[in-house]
C-alpha cells in the first residue's frame, strides 16, 4: 500500500539536495540517487517519490546546484558536466550518504545512479562500504576516459562490497559491449557482494529516461527492469 509522502528541497551543509519521504516516519531504509544529465528533474524527483511512497527515505544529489532540464537546455548542462571533477562529486555524495545515516536516521541506506550517475554510483561503492547496494542504470563507463574523468571504473569496481544490480542497454552509442564485458568482469571476480546484471538488446543508452521512451525497445526495457530494481532495493535494505 502506498503511504503518504513529504517532498522538499534541503540544504546539508553547503549542498541542496531533493528530499522524499514517507510522511511522520523516522528511520528505515534509504536510498542517495544520482541523477542523469537532467539533474533533479522532474523524472528524478519522481522515482524518488515513487521510493517514498514505498516507505523509503530518497534523497537526491544535485550534480548541477540548481540547474536541471527544469531550467536549463541538455546542452547546457553537458557543459557543466565537462566542468565536474570526480573527487568533488564523490564528496558531495558521501556528505549526503552521512546525512541519510545520521540526521535522517536512516538504518541501512544504498545507491542508485543512472547514466553519469550510474558511473559515480560504482566509483562510491567502492569507497563506501556502509552501502546496503549499489544500482548502476546503463551508466557512463567507457574504457577511454574523458577529460573530467579522474577515476577508471573497471580498476574501481573490485572494492566494493555491497550487492550490485548494473542494466546494460547493447544499443549503447556511448559504452561499446566489451567495455561493459570488463566491468562485468571485474564486478563478477569479487570475493564479498553479489553481482546481478541486466542485457538489454536494441535499447539505447539512457533508456530509461521518459524522453527515450517513443521507441518501444526502450520502454520495455525500462518497463522490465524497475520492478526488479525495486525489488532489489527491498532485499537490501530491508
Amino acid at each position: 500500500m502506498r503511504v503518504m509522502i513529504e517532498t522538499a528541497t534541503v540544504r546539508v551543509g553547503d549542498l541542496g539536495a531533493y528530499l522524499a519521504r514517507p510522511e511522520g516516519v523516522e528511520g528505515g531504509p534509504g536510498m542517495l540517487l544520482l541523477p542523469m544529465i537532467t539533474g533533479i528533474g522532474e523524472q528524478v524527483r519522481d522515482w524518488a517519490d515513487e521510493l517514498a511512497g514505498r516507505g523509503i527515505t530518497a534523497l537526491v544529489w544535485d550534480p548541477f546546484k540548481g540547474r536541471s532540464t527544469d531550467n536549463s537546455t541538455r546542452e547546457e548542462l553537458s557543459g557543466l558536466l565537462r566542468e565536474m571533477n570526480d573527487d568533488t562529486a564523490l564528496a558531495e555524495q558521501v556528505a549526503l550518504l552521512d546525512h541519510l545515516l545520521g540526521e535522517l536516521g536512516c538504518q541501512q541506506a544504498g545507491t542508485m545512479g543512472w547514466c553519469l550517475g550510474g558511473r559515480l554510483a560504482l566509483l562510491l561503492g567502492a569507497r563506501e562500504h556502509r552501502l546496503a547496494n549499489v544500482i548502476a542504470y546503463h551508466p557512463t563507463v567507457p574504457s577511454k576516459l574523458a577529460p573530467q574523468h579522474s577515476y577508471d571504473t573497471v580498476a574501481e569496481v573490485g572494492g566494493v562490497t555491497a550487492p550490485v544490480m548494473v542494466l546494460y542497454p547493447s544499443a549503447d552509442t556511448i559504452v561499446p559491449v566489451a567495455d561493459f564485458e570488463a566491468v562485468q568482469t571485474a564486478l563478477q571476480a569479487r570475493s564479498t557482494g553479489a553481482t546481478i546484471t541486466h542485457f538489454y538488446p536494441g535499447a539505447d543508452h539512457g533508456f530509461s529516461d521518459r524522453g527515450r521512451h517513443d521507441q518501444e525497445v526502450n520502454a520495455e526495457a525500462f518497463k522490465l527492469s524497475w520492478p526488479q530494481a525495486l525489488a532489489f532495493i527491498d532485499a537490501t535494505t530491508s
